[in-house]
């Protein structure tokens, strides 16, 4: 029954289970149980826990307000079918169905209310990030045609996408013959971040200019080695100075 109700959680309760490992029915059983027992404490403490399991793992509000409300139409429903005044009286039906015509009332409003909010939010979490990453992407020019990109911290395909961005408007803004990339402050990237990676160093030979690797640490060169990471095209140095060193001719 509460699967019925449910809509389009339903069809993602797998998905929800595997990403955030959240039985989804077993936690409806344990709602359910202290909602009917009257148990406001154990219900406040287990939706704070509920609350943190969800925004760590990035599932969204809406999915979660879907199933809350399947949950309180499913209850009320079984309510109904099981009340023993039902059938002999007309106020029973009467209450019955007017609780239905609020409930889904407030329903569509809260729907709508949270997915406007949610999505305005997330858009506005969005265009942040992306000022933010675009702000840690620091392009810096040594001389009239080389310039330096200090990677640091940790990288994902997101914040891999932005560097792409940045790097090929700044090669053309900038007039950037040379490019030196410097990879001392990462210690590894996915499979996925280091493919795309590789496309950005494609896209500067594609932009007429040079990439320089320095820095490369160990744990990440063996990564690019067994991915097969293409470097053919791509000077590698080990260290930011010597890659300086050797531009400008001088002597450390």
């Amino acid at each position: 029954m509460l699967l019925s109700e449910a809509g389009n959680v339903a069809t993602k309760i797998n998905t929800i289970l595997e990403e955030g490992n959240i039985d989804l029915l077993k936690n409806a059983e344990t709602i359910a149980l202290y909602v009917v027992g009257n148990k406001r404490e154990e219900l406040i403490d287990f939706a704070e826990v509920e609350g943190i399991s969800w925004a760590k793992y990035s599932l969204t509000l809406a999915l979660k307000l879907e199933w809350i409300h399947a949950l309180r139409r499913t209850l009320w429903q079984l309510l109904r079918e099981n009340d023993p005044l039902n059938s002999s009286s007309n106020f029973a039906g009467d209450f019955y169905e007017l609780e239905q015509t609020i409930n889904d009332g407030i329903d569509e409003f809260l729907n709508s209310f949270f997915i406007s909010y949610s999505n305005y939010k997330d858009e506005l979490i969005m265009n942040q990030r992306k000022l933010v990453e675009h702000l840690s992407v620091p392009i810096i020019p040594v001389s009239s045609s080389i310039a330096v990109l200090p990677m640091i911290g940790m990288f994902d395909s997101y914040r891999m996408d932005i560097i792409e961005e940045k790097v090929l408007n700044e090669i053309s803004k900038l007039r950037i013959n040379t490019l030196i990339i410097d990879l001392s402050g990462i210690t590894d990237m996915d499979e996925y971040t280091v493919a795309i990676f590789q496309q950005v160093l494609t896209g500067i030979k594609l932009m007429g200019s040079k990439s320089i690797l320095t820095g490369l640490r160990p744990q990440l060169a063996r990564k690019m080695v067994h991915l097969g990471t293409n470097m053919k095209n791509t000077e590698i140095k080990g260290t930011l100075q010597q890659a300086l060193d050797e531009y400008f001719e001088i002597k450390a």
